[in-house]
């Protein structure tokens, strides 16, 4: 069935319905099934990462493959079979670690993902049901609301003032308002949203068939680049100047002091190798990784790796109270007329003024739920009336109104805050009912007005028919505070996260809240008085206030726009469609798995469970992520360019390689293999109190002030070598290999923490392993078959006293004057 939009723009809704084989009742369980059977599932697949273009990358994206590749094709040539074979080996090695952790990384995004897949609601059968948006299939009839996301392209059927946001095809952030006769803009497509009214459509085209699927078969969806990003590229901009114009410098040295042009290139380039930290970029995926899956054992579920670490950086939350400082399950208390009597009618119309979708459980609008929710459990029935206009609840206007007709009487029902719903009424006792309505507040209750009016039927009515209403009752709620909020506020501020609570619910019931889990209801702000504020004057002040109550969708956006101009890296959690603008501009958007689809669509981090207990387990897990990055790389670069100027020095003084291209690179394999665990391991609580910043002076003073120490090590070893053993060629070189891998191995149990590693702090149970391992296979190599090929021998006796004493006094030396070091950082 392939059936032109552009045709159906141009015909009745009948005409459209007829050609593509439905009605307004939708179609069948049955009829699904079988053009899902036909056509497929309605996803877009945007250029998803196979395996095959996973390790293709590996050969083509690591300059350090290409690098090796060059220098085994040469040894080959020349006749260095054994060099040659080795140096491939090792590529074999690096394009499989590098290719199994992407792919893994994939897998437990794409996990993830499928844990907040969007629903879609739609008529099937006649009846409205909730179905995965990739269960869609043509001729299904699909209702939209404020803050849906169009899940395939549509011609609607039946609009109510729905006006729709098609920047992700257009790139214009202005709102199209969608009609239903033909030739009018009555076409909507995957992917644009809703931003205001509801509507009915039926699909006409999905998948890759839409608009959207067409422009996602060629394009490439970039994210912006992330602070950690930027840092990682800085950092590798660095190690490269420090490379090339040391390698360079190491090839004229051997070629200067007389050896073979072809061993100077290959032990430049084996050095060049061994300078650079290549393991970094999987380190970081197995990080985040790593990270991301502990989360998701939390009911945090993080869309993209890389948020994690922008999770770990933020400093300040802003977030609503609904949910989050409380249960989240709001509760019918009373129901009173405007004598303050208790009243049923009250509560009838308010669930004839409704739009929660009543299935299994009533679902939608969270006030429209829980009056179904009560009716539903006090058996209360409804008679049934004819809707002939909704509007759904308005953000900006905190109302809604329904027209119904009962019994040949037409009347107009609004519901909403009391003060959206009290400016419409005509009301005769407005003292009393205030002085009610205050009361209310104060004892923590939420409070929803009615007013009610006759009204004549016509064809078409607007927001304009909502004036000079009979004020007809008030119902309260109540939204009881989470046990566990107040410890998880003392978490964040343990965490130097500042909360800050922004609500379009007024000061009175927010302050009540507030005060019950702990914070200071003093510093309080509401959206009347941020009017009167510039923008400069809200930056002075915005540091100093946790509470905005009454704000509208705009003032949440300047509130976080006046902390991000404080230099903070903000979070905001949102789950509305006015919570939009702040997802997007926040450093940390977070939303939640019951969200409108926009919300979830514009957060980067989502909570399959709301509450702020989830988000601090997400801080600490993202600076864990930093900080064992941060571990590898001080770690390598420190030992790797001490390791160079020891092989510069030792090139420059002996007549053979000090150690030779395939036992360098064997070296640096072995010690890559040794440190894929320290994603798992422990960090310490000081270095997750606050957010950690990339500092490329700190690591640069690092790699220079712990580099040559361990040189000193390595001439300390060559004496030894020499004065000791006589020792030259393979002895010489088998003696260092030993000595340079053990040290800048064993070395991560002094680095990994600032405090004192001998008793202070553990390291994990499996970095523990695989360092000591790969040390001691380092030591049992010359002892093995394979010894005579990679040019080793086996030392005397002697030298392994030797190595133990200089191991053990060099890892001593260096938790030493670490600290002495760290001092000058403040760490």
């Amino acid at each position: 069935m392939n059936y032109n939009v552009h045709t159906a723009k141009l015909q009745t809704a009948e005409e459209v319905l007829k050609q593509i084989t439905s009605s307004d009742t939708g179609l069948t369980d049955k009829e699904a099934q079988q053009r899902i059977r036909q056509y497929g599932l309605n996803t877009i697949h945007m250029t998803r990462t196979n395996m095959f273009s996973l390790f293709f990358r590996q050969l083509t994206g690591n300059p350090l493959i290409i690098i090796l590749t060059a220098a085994a094709m040469v040894s080959l040539f020349l006749g260095e079979q054994v060099s040659s074979y080795y140096i491939l080996g090792i590529i074999v090695v690096s394009i499989f670690l590098g290719f199994w952790n992407e792919y893994s990384a994939e897998k437990t995004v794409e996990g993830l993902m499928k844990r907040i897949t969007p629903t879609t609601l739609v008529i099937r059968n006649g009846e409205k049901i909730e179905v995965p948006a990739s269960h869609l299939t043509m001729g299904d009839i699909i209702l939209l609301a404020q803050g849906s996301i169009i899940p395939a392209d549509i011609r609607f059927l039946e609009t109510n003032n729905i006006e729709i946001n098609e920047s992700a095809l257009t790139g214009e952030a202005k709102t199209i308002l969608k009609q239903t006769a033909p030739g009018t803009d009555n076409i909507g497509y995957m992917g644009t949203s809703v931003e205001n009214g509801s509507g009915k459509g039926v699909i006409l085209q999905i998948g890759k068939q839409t608009e959207f699927g067409k422009i996602a078969k060629s394009a490439t969806f970039i994210k912006p680049a992330t602070e950690f990003q930027k840092g990682l590229s800085r950092f590798g901009n660095f190690i490269l100047r420090i490379i090339v114009l040391l390698t360079i410098a190491i090839f004229l040295i051997n070629a200067a002091v007389g050896h073979p042009i072809l061993q100077s290139v290959l032990f430049s380039l084996a050095i060049a190798v061994g300078l650079t930290p290549e393991l970094l970029p999987v380190i970081v995926t197995v990080s985040l990784s790593h990270g991301a899956g502990k989360l998701a054992k939390k009911h945090v579920v993080v869309k993209r790796l890389l948020s994690l670490e922008n999770l770990g950086n933020m400093d300040v939350l802003c977030t609503d109270k609904t949910g989050t400082l409380t249960e989240g399950e709001i509760t019918v208390v009373d129901y009173l007329d405007k004598h303050g009597k208790k009243d049923q009618h009250v509560l009838i119309d308010a669930l004839v003024c409704n739009t929660a979708i009543i299935n299994a459980k009533p679902h939608g609008n969270g006030i429209d739920v829980a009056l179904w929710n009560y009716a539903l459990k006090q058996k209360i029935s409804i008679q049934k009336t004819k809707k002939l206009h909704e509007e759904p609840f308005d953000y900006n206007k905190k109302a809604m109104y329904t027209v119904v007709k009962d019994d040949n009487q037409t009347a107009l029902l609004a519901k909403g805050a009391p003060e959206a719903i009290l400016p419409l009424c005509n009301l005769t006792n407005q003292a009393q009912l205030q002085k009610e309505l205050l009361a209310a507040r104060k004892n923590g209750y939420r409070v929803i007005c009615l007013g009610k009016k006759s009204i004549p039927e016509k064809k078409e009515y607007s927001w304009d028919d909502v004036n000079h209403l009979e004020f007809h009752g008030y119902i309260t709620f109540l939204d009881i505070p989470k046990k566990t909020a107040k410890e998880a506020l003392d978490k964040l501020h343990a965490l130097n996260v500042l909360t800050k609570v922004i609500t379009g619910d007024n000061e009175i019931v927010t302050q009540k809240i507030c005060a019950e889990v702990g914070m200071d209801t003093t510093r309080l702000i509401t959206g009347d008085e941020m009017e009167k504020l510039t923008p400069l004057q809200l930056k002075e002040k915005v540091n100093d206030l946790d509470i905005f109550a009454r704000v509208s969708p705009l003032q949440k956006l300047q509130v976080i726009q006046a902390l991000q101009a404080n230099g903070h890296t903000v979070g905001y959690l949102g789950d509305g469609i006015n919570d939009l603008p702040s997802l997007h501009n926040a450093e940390v958007g977070i939303s939640v798995n019951s969200a409108v689809d926009v919300a979830k669509n514009a957060a980067s981090v989502v909570l399959l469970r709301k509450g702020l207990d989830v988000i601090a387990d997400g801080i600490v897990e993202g600076r864990k992520t930093f900080s064992n990055t941060i571990k590898y790389i001080l770690m390598s670069t420190s030992s790797n360019f001490g390791n160079m100027f020891s092989a510069a020095g030792a090139s420059f003084f002996f007549t053979f390689l000090p150690m030779t291209p395939v036992q360098i690179l064997l070296t640096n394999t072995l010690y890559d293999v040794s440190q894929l665990t320290i994603p798992s391991d422990n960090v310490d609580p000081e270095s997750l109190i606050k957010p950690r910043h990339w500092n490329i002076s700190f690591i640069k003073d690092y790699m220079l002030f712990f580099g040559p120490l361990s040189s000193i090590y390595d001439y300390l070893t060559f004496s030894a070598l020499i004065f000791l053993f006589h020792a030259k060629g393979g002895l010489f070189q088998t003696g260092w290999f030993m000595e340079s891998l053990a040290t800048e191995i064993l070395v991560v149990f002094v680095i990994r923490t600032a405090r004192n590693p001998f008793y202070k702090s553990r390291p994990s149970i499996w970095l523990t392993i695989t360092s000591l391992a790969v040390v001691a296979i380092g030591i049992l190599l010359p002892f093995t078959p394979l010894a005579g090929s990679l040019g080793m021998v086996v030392p005397p006796p002697l030298y392994f006293v030797i190595l133990a004493l200089l191991t053990t006094t060099y890892l001593f030396l260096v938790a030493v004057i670490k600290s002495t070091f760290l001092k000058k950082y403040n760490l």
